[in-house]
């Protein structure tokens, strides 16, 4: 795991979304198309703004995965993350080869085996994530099954995530923060050819820490980045502020 410090949440987006979209062109070359996961929330701001504005990407070449989404949220709710990538990123890109959403209005198990199949024939050239504060990875929350080989599963939301769901403005009160979700899982996520996890705020100081210090353990899913040969820690100050050595 490489990790790289930024000055702001603006600085850590710009250089995250800029190495994403250098590894996306490569996928193209290479290969004549890039398969990539895209994560949401706060902290894909910036890194989402960035790769917006990346030229030489034909976007008619990328297939773009869903990471997770709650289970029973209308898509016109404020916090349905199949709005988040619809209004953030794929109405302002050129129609994408293939879109695949993750539906939490649909039958769960039907649909987790609908993703698991699709994923399963488009191996992942770029994966974008975050952290949370429990230290999950997608809604993998603690203690997170590092062992099912299923792409798609569902998860129980922890107090501690719909804390933050709540936190962040999402919702208006906690008994309105559903509590399951469809998330893709841990080893499906690790298969990727290479992840960008983009971690800014003080907010995911202590997350950071033990991500990066702690031994790997589903106790702090997100140390399953630790055992990823292409994976980058992008930081801003106050997120890497609880780090033993400073990177």
């Amino acid at each position: 795991m490489e990790i790289i410090v930024k000055s702001s949440p603006k600085e850590l987006g710009i250089t995250a979304g800029k190495s994403g979209a250098a590894l996306i062109r490569q996928a193209i070359e290479q290969n004549g198309f890039a398969n990539i996961i895209l994560a949401t929330g706060t902290s894909q701001f910036e890194t989402l703004n960035q790769l917006l504005t990346e030229t030489g990407i034909d976007w008619s070449k990328v297939t773009m995965f869903h990471l997770d989404e709650y289970i029973g949220l209308p898509v016109t709710h404020l916090a349905s993350f199949r709005k988040y990538l619809k209004e953030r990123f794929i109405s302002k890109v050129p129609p994408l080869k293939e879109v695949s959403l993750i539906d939490g209005e649909a039958d769960e198990k039907n649909e987790c085996e609908r993703l698991s199949k699709n994923i399963l024939h488009h191996p992942i050239d770029v994966a974008f994530v975050g952290i949370g504060e429990n230290g999950h990875l997608a809604f993998n929350d603690p203690p997170a099954d590092f062992e099912i080989e299923t792409p798609y599963i569902v998860v129980e939301l922890d107090e501690a995530c719909r804390k933050q769901q709540l936190g962040e403005g999402w919702f208006k009160t906690m008994d309105d923060v559903p509590r399951k979700a469809i998330s893709m899982s841990i080893k499906q996520i690790l298969k990727s050819k290479h992840i960008i996890c983009s971690v800014p705020d003080h907010r995911k100081a202590v997350a950071v820490k033990n991500t990066i210090e702690q031994p790997v353990s589903n106790l702090f899913p997100a140390t399953a980045l630790q055992m990823h040969k292409h994976c980058t820690c992008f930081l801003d100050e106050a997120s890497a502020a609880r780090l033993s050595q400073p990177k």
